[in-house]
């Protein structure tokens, strides 16, 4: 009976396909918008990333989307502000060296539009967080000499920064709690 069950979990288990996209890095960008002492805002990104879906399905309704960013990559084209970002009371780059997001849902809203339900993990900690999404395919690179299936994404959405112990002693009037976080990028099928 035993034996039965492994090899029933064996066949149902190699009966579905699971296919991987991986990111296409200089097609890609995690930004970063907060607001400065109430007149202006001050935007930035992160250099360094990897990411890839995960999906069973086609038309990628099962996808899982999963990114790494390395934290010490930040960059508001301000080194002082930079080496703030980075230091113990902001990011705290060498305690946490990354962020991650975990997709946990994918719903279709209509056309090519969506929401995504996921878990952000910044300085060891993790939050839901849900993001509006824009997805352009899956569909043939526009390259005839390229056959590798290419998909874009825009996801955008918003945190707070308190509840991740970004600038904890930082008053809301110098920098806003509510960040906006926008991410643009493309991913091909392996």
């Amino acid at each position: 009976m035993k034996k039965t069950v492994l090899s029933f979990a064996f066949l149902l288990v190699s009966t579905f396909t699971f296919a991987q996209w991986s990111i296409d890095k200089g097609h890609t960008k995690f930004t970063f918008i907060a607001e400065h002492h109430g007149l202006s805002e001050v935007d930035g990104y992160f250099k360094k990333f990897d990411g890839k879906i995960t999906a069973a399905k086609d038309d990628l309704s099962d996808a899982v989307f999963e990114i790494s960013i390395e934290s010490a990559s930040i960059n508001t084209d301000l080194e002082m502000r930079d080496n703030h970002l980075k230091s113990e009371d902001m990011f705290n780059v060498e305690k946490f060296p990354a962020i991650t997001f975990k997709s946990t849902k994918l719903t279709k809203v209509s056309g090519n539009k969506y929401k995504m339900a996921g878990n952000i993990t910044i300085k060891g900690i993790t939050k839901p967080i849900t993001l509006d999404v824009t997805m352009n395919g899956p569909m043939a690179h526009p390259n005839p000499n390229n056959k590798i299936p290419q998909l874009g994404i825009k996801a955008t959405g918003t945190i707070k920064r308190s509840e991740f112990g970004i600038g904890g002693k930082l008053e809301n009037v110098m920098v806003g709690d509510e960040i906006a976080i926008r991410a643009t990028g493309e991913f091909q099928k392996k």
